[in-house]
């Protein structure tokens, strides 16, 4: 990832499409389940090498904010063994450091027992355990996929709900241009569209 940032020109160039449309002053990332792990440490979050114990700091300054989605949260006693055996960089993940604004979205049963020991609330971490400014953004009734948000025209899910898809996209589109360009107040009324419905697919909580 960090590459790709390092190579903007090379992309821009061979891509007719993107010259002159990339702003290098509002760069985002996003990403799904361990995406989101991937995510996280580009925002600041840490972990140790379990080869040769050394702090693993990944952090770009260029990334100005980012969108958890379903992500690992805390290792340790967290993890079920076989994770902690399997995926030792796991065992490590320190949010303390992941300082850049990120938004974080859960699902309400997306127990993961496969891989953790905690349950939902665990991919709510990021946001718990980081400092802020971070928001937090809890889906009703969602499983791991969000409702089916794994890739385009991709049935892949165990929860498969169009609104929900579609309700993702509208409030992490609206969380980015906020974070981007404060003065754009798109996660305001975001928020307050969600607030208002009567039957809302899910809640957000800042800090």
């Amino acid at each position: 990832m960090t590459r790709l940032l390092d190579r903007l020109d090379e992309i821009e160039a061979a891509v007719p499409a993107l010259r002159d449309r990339l702003d290098r002053g509002k760069v985002a990332v996003a990403g799904h389940s361990m995406g989101g792990h991937t995510a996280s440490l580009l925002l600041g979050a840490r972990l140790t090498d379990p080869h040769d114990g050394a702090e693993v700091d990944l952090a770009d300054p260029r990334i100005g904010a980012g969108v958890l989605l379903a992500a690992p949260g805390r290792g340790g006693d967290a993890l079920v063994e076989a994770v902690a055996r399997n995926w030792p960089f796991l065992a490590t993940t320190d949010f303390s450091a992941m300082g850049a604004p990120a938004l974080v979205v859960a699902g309400e049963k997306d127990t993961s027992g496969h891989l953790t020991t905690r349950g939902a609330e665990w991919h709510a971490d990021p946001y718990h355990l980081a400092p802020g400014p971070k928001s937090l953004l809890t889906l009703f009734d969602a499983e791991h996929g969000l409702g089916g948000i794994s890739g385009y025209d991709v049935a892949e899910t165990t929860d498969e709900n169009p609104e929900r898809v579609a309700a993702v996209g509208r409030l992490t589109s609206a969380y980015l241009r906020t974070a981007l360009d404060p003065g754009n107040p798109a996660w305001q009324a975001a928020r307050d569209a969600l607030a208002a419905d009567p039957h809302p697919l899910g809640s957000v909580t800042s800090k």
